[in-house]
């Protein structure tokens, strides 16, 4: 178990990133995960190992359905638990989506369902398939000493998507990772924003803008490696939940958990907590509309790292001691910082636009009299009309750059 949430006291304490399960090194990523679950859960890691070729040959739901109900009591400590997630959760997507958008499995079979509710209970996760499964503990170096790079990165679990599929888990693993010096630099920012050390905040800044932009070009790695067409009509696939999914409008069934469905939101970049953390450090404030949806994906994350963002926006102000210290270096390191996050953004809407608008148009012209009745082409897979969303979210982003008074 994670431990209790920690609380960063008003306007006094500092944050200490490993009281949040966050790294300096990894940042959100989870440090070393494992790779193999203890022996008793041997049939589920016989599954998840053969996914993409079990759901491809539309043999895993027999294979679900044969699953015994495994005992959840024998994880022992996070990573266990964490990698028990991630292959439940796997395992719940194909099962879901074997047969496709228009034929989707309603009820989760108590084999499956009954332990996944109980590990994500105790990690305080939803039961799907979240950013903190697909990415943040779906990552293993092939040589440990080696670089980070696509090349000496594996995967640990998959989906049907070949290539296209591990670059766009992996890739995104080398954005969390070059995020990792920012969320370190935003909290020595904090720290110098409550000692009034303005060289220290200086430095910070600094720091935040060359993490941001780093970020931004790991993400260009995306049009390297992923092909749009298979990202749209395979991998978006199992990333979608049963929450604003019109495939599956009353949600799905976990037989032995309860009698009523649940709902669910799919995968979102909004799940990562890197863009979050920027947001609150810098005070960037977002419309009502935005704000309850990103608020509401932080609850799936891990809730450490949910906590981590709520500290921070407990925090004092960064930009009202910037306005009030008249120290003119930080105002302008403080710019360029929110430069470089709408830089950020409007590379990631024209990604979506490559991947989703785009994609799904190319996809509709190969099929003109059979449009697809389940896949609105402007929503992304967590269930937001993306585009407009993420374009909301950048023109807030936009005003949030400071104009002194003269």
């Amino acid at each position: 178990m994670e431990p209790q949430r920690p609380s960063l006291k008003p306007a006094a304490a500092s944050l200490s990133l490993g009281q949040y399960h966050i790294s300096e090194e990894y940042g959100f990523l989870l440090q070393n995960p494992l790779k193999e679950l203890p022996d008793h859960y041997r049939p589920w890691m016989e599954i998840a190992n053969k996914l993409p070729h079990l759901i491809e040959s539309h043999q895993l739901q027999a294979h679900v359905y044969k699953m015994p109900l495994l005992d959840c009591r024998f994880l022992k400590g996070h990573r266990e638990r964490r990698l028990a997630h991630l292959v439940l959760a796997a395992i719940t997507m194909g099962f879901v989506w074997q047969e496709g958008e228009t034929q989707p499995q309603k009820v989760l079979p108590r084999s499956l369902a009954i332990p996944f509710v109980e590990v994500s209970r105790n990690l305080g996760l939803p039961p799907i398939l979240v950013h903190s499964d697909l990415v943040l503990t779906n990552w293993t170096k092939r040589n440990p000493e080696g670089p980070w790079e696509i090349s000496n990165l594996e995967t640990i679990v998959s989906f049907p998507g070949g290539e296209s599929l591990r670059a766009f888990i992996l890739v995104t693993v080398l954005v969390e990772k070059a995020a990792a010096p920012g969320i370190k630099a935003l909290v020595q920012g904090v720290d110098a924003v409550l000692q009034h050390s303005q060289d220290t905040l200086l430095q910070a800044l600094q720091q935040v803008r060359l993490s941001i932009q780093d970020i931004t070009r790991t993400l260009a790695q995306m049009h390297d490696y992923v092909d749009p067409d298979i990202f749209y009509t395979v991998i978006r696939l199992f990333l979608s939940g049963w929450k604003d999914n019109p495939a599956m409008p009353v949600g799905l069934v976990y037989e032995g958990v309860a009698t009523e469905p649940l709902r669910y939101s799919g995968g979102s970049a909004a799940q990562s907590s890197v863009l979050q953390a920027f947001d609150e450090f810098l005070g960037i404030q977002h419309c009502k509309g935005s704000v309850g949806f990103l608020h509401r994906m932080r609850d799936y994350m891990p809730p450490s790292h949910k906590a981590f963002l709520e500290d921070l926006h407990s925090a004092p102000s960064l930009r009202d001691h910037i306005l009030t210290s008249g120290a003119g270096s930080c105002l302008i390191a403080y710019n360029q910082c929110v430069e470089a996050l709408v830089e950020l953004r409007s590379y990631h809407i024209n990604v979506v636009a490559r991947y989703i608008i785009s994609a799904a148009a190319k996809a509709r012209s190969r099929m003109p009299s059979h449009p697809s009745p389940h896949a609105p082409e402007d929503r992304g897979t967590g269930g937001t009309a993306v585009l407009s969303f993420l374009k909301s979210v950048r023109e807030k982003t936009v005003e949030a750059i400071l104009h002194p008074c003269a």
